[in-house]
């Protein structure tokens, strides 16, 4: 399908940006795309790496191109060879540049007569950073080592020689070795049933971008939730991962209804251990989730809601670069809610939009002003700092206030015809606005301007008119709150009781803690604590706020039991912010130095790397006010 240009914007000038290649990656994509990859990989658990084998199938873009460049990271080349349309092969030369910080190292090879497929033997580093192998010990049942990937946003380099940019798509299959035991699943159709016999096969026949591509091995069993969905984890966390997301049909179904098929065939969901940084990863074909959401009671499956509807926005639809990222997660956090509302309710819906806008209200204030943009001006950021909490709240917020100002119906028609017009594409904020402008705002007129368009995706901060849910229940908490800490109000007396019981949910203690000072007075902390037993939680999302408030408050008793949830988390969300307030006292940053130098080993490298910047920033805070005081 051809996709409309941006210049059908008409007489709105185009930011810079939206015409800008891919800073993140070395690609040439006006030159030559991969259009295909076959992975050949072994997984070699002792050496802690990948050995492989990619065969690129290649659409030459210019006559005059002479080399095709890639993207790669600590890898170890052996061989490059030029593959004629017999099965020839013939070597070529190239030359692997030294790695540059956040980049990695710019691959070039000569290939002037344009072969149709290269093909590149490589080794991957022990320390590749879209890589993390856990030794047995580092797992749940402690019988089998474990590699997992992530390779969002620019990691897949590590581990596959390639041009590792949203921009380009492609399918792939791969063949994979292991030992006998250890189950291998990617980011393609899995069979459930496959047998544990060291050799897998997968094929990827719809065309996805580089930070889709996907590995996991290791002690895996299955569990099958539908007919279409299973369930993967370690056998002491299959069955209550497969009773949390016992509802992944349903949620399937209900986003078909609202948006159209599910095109990808299967989706099911690997649980990995608790050292993966984030909630949850839409590879296609198999999410990727923390454990840290299966706390008994659905309260967190949202991560799985939203997920899941990556298969639409995000995997279907993707952003053509890391610049436009609120593409993928405004509009993945959009059909979140509608999802969640359709399944658990409005009442959960709106106290996960209001939580998400009460602490974008909060921050966004003290981001730069082009972060505080849905598609900012260039800037020298890292890939994996693009995204922030202004794609996912602020990008969804905006799309609320489509479906607000022109009604659920006519948006719905649109965000379905959006989905159907740019499926199996990237494309820019501009190309998106090309298709909004005509086909909702110009259709519809006198409901939206296009000047408030314009403010929601270019202005800084958020819109004055920004439409605000109401929830009675976290309105009475608010109150309740304020009681609490005028001291009107026994901690013992807060209607928090259990959920089922008319009690709080985890929403809404996440609410209550989330609007408290930052730096509470310890006696209202240790008073809470006495009354709702708030250290040690085993619910991390409760947890990761009431150590942050409590380490503030100076209340020390709660630092060991900090240190066990900074220890047996890996996942950024839930992680940095502890290690945040710890490090706002000279004594809490030597505290936290203590606790990293334990849960090190067991991190994923973009934990490791997360930690140590602020580990650095704060060193160099401390010899700037040393300097200062001299």
């Amino acid at each position: 399908m051809r996709l409309l240009s941006t210049l059908a914007l008409g007489a709105f000038v185009l930011p810079v940006a939206a015409q800008a290649a891919d800073p993140h990656s070395y690609a040439q994509p006006n030159e030559v795309v991969i259009h295909h990859i076959d992975l050949d990989l072994k997984v070699d658990f002792t050496h802690r790496q990948l050995d492989g084998v990619a065969t690129l199938t290649l659409d030459w873009k210019n006559p005059s191109a002479q080399a095709l460049v890639l993207d790669t990271e600590n890898l170890k080349i052996a061989s490059i060879e030029a593959l004629d349309g017999k099965g020839h092969a013939s070597a070529l030369k190239y030359e692997l540049a030294a790695p540059v910080q956040d980049m990695g190292s710019k691959l070039t090879i000569a290939a002037p007569k344009h072969p149709h497929e290269v093909r590149i033997a490589y080794t991957t580093s022990p320390d590749a950073s879209g890589l993390q192998w856990l030794s047995a010990t580092q797992t749940a049942d402690k019988k089998l080592p474990f590699l997992f990937s992530q390779s969002e946003a620019t990691h897949a380099r590590s581990w596959i020689p390639l041009q590792d940019s949203p921009a380009i798509r492609f399918t792939w299959k791969a063949h994979v070795a292991a030992p006998k035991d250890v189950r291998v699943v990617m980011s393609a159709p899995n069979d459930p049933k496959h047998a544990l016999d060291g050799s897998f096969d997968f094929d990827q026949t719809h065309p996805i971008p580089s930070y889709l591509m996907a590995i996991a091995a290791g002690d895996i069993d299955v569990r099958e939730t539908g007919p279409r969905s299973a369930v993967y984890a370690e056998p002491s966390v299959v069955a209550k991962a497969a009773h949390e997301f016992e509802d992944t049909e349903k949620m399937i179904e209900t986003t078909e209804k609202l948006y159209g098929p599910y095109r990808w065939g299967r989706y099911d969901i690997l649980v990995l251990p608790p050292s993966f940084p984030f909630g949850g990863m839409e590879n296609p074909n198999m999410t990727f989730a923390t454990p840290t959401i299966i706390v008994g009671d659905k309260s967190l499956v949202s991560v799985i809601s939203h997920e899941l509807a990556h298969s639409w926005s995000g995997n279907l639809v993707t952003n053509a670069t890391w610049r436009d990222g609120w593409l993928n997660e405004g509009f993945t956090t959009y059909v979140q809610g509608r999802v969640t509302e359709a399944l658990y309710g409005q009442r959960q819906e709106t106290e996960e939009t209001l939580l998400a806008i009460r602490n974008l209200e909060k921050t966004i204030g003290k981001m730069p002003e082009n972060a505080q943009r849905l598609a900012p001006q260039p800037r020298d950021v890292d890939a994996d700092d693009e995204l922030s909490d202004v794609a996912y709240d602020k990008g969804s917020w905006f799309l609320r206030t489509l479906e607000q100002k022109f009604g659920r119906e006519h948006f719905d028609a649109w965000l379905k015809g959006y989905f159907n017009h740019f499926a199996w594409h990237s494309i820019t904020t501009e190309q998106m606005l090309a298709y909004l402008k005509p086909n909702l705002i110009e259709k519809y007129p006198g409901r939206m301007s296009w000047d408030e368009v314009k403010e929601w995706v270019y202005g800084a901060g958020i819109p004055k008119d920004a439409p605000i849910p109401d929830s009675p229940r976290f309105g009475a908490i608010d109150k309740q709150r304020a009681a609490f800490l005028a001291g009107t109000l026994a901690a013992d007396k807060l209607d928090a009781g259990k959920s089922d019981k008319g009690g709080w949910n985890t929403q809404e203690w996440m609410y209550f803690l989330d609007r408290l000072p930052d730096a509470p007075p310890l006696a209202k902390v240790q008073q809470l604590d006495v009354a709702w037993h708030l250290t040690g939680t085993p619910n991390a999302e409760i947890g990761m706020r009431w150590y942050v408030h409590a380490i503030a408050a100076g209340d020390k008793a709660v630092w060991p039991a900090a240190a066990g949830h900074m220890t047996r988390i890996g996942r950024l969300y839930l992680t940095m912010p502890v290690y945040k307030a710890f490090v706002q006292t000279p004594e809490g940053f030597a505290y936290a130095e203590q606790v990293y130098a334990k849960a090190k080993d067991g991190y994923h490298p973009l934990t490791q790397m997360a930690v140590e910047r602020l580990f650095a920033k704060t060193r160099a805070a401390e010899a700037r006010d040393g300097a200062n005081k001299d």
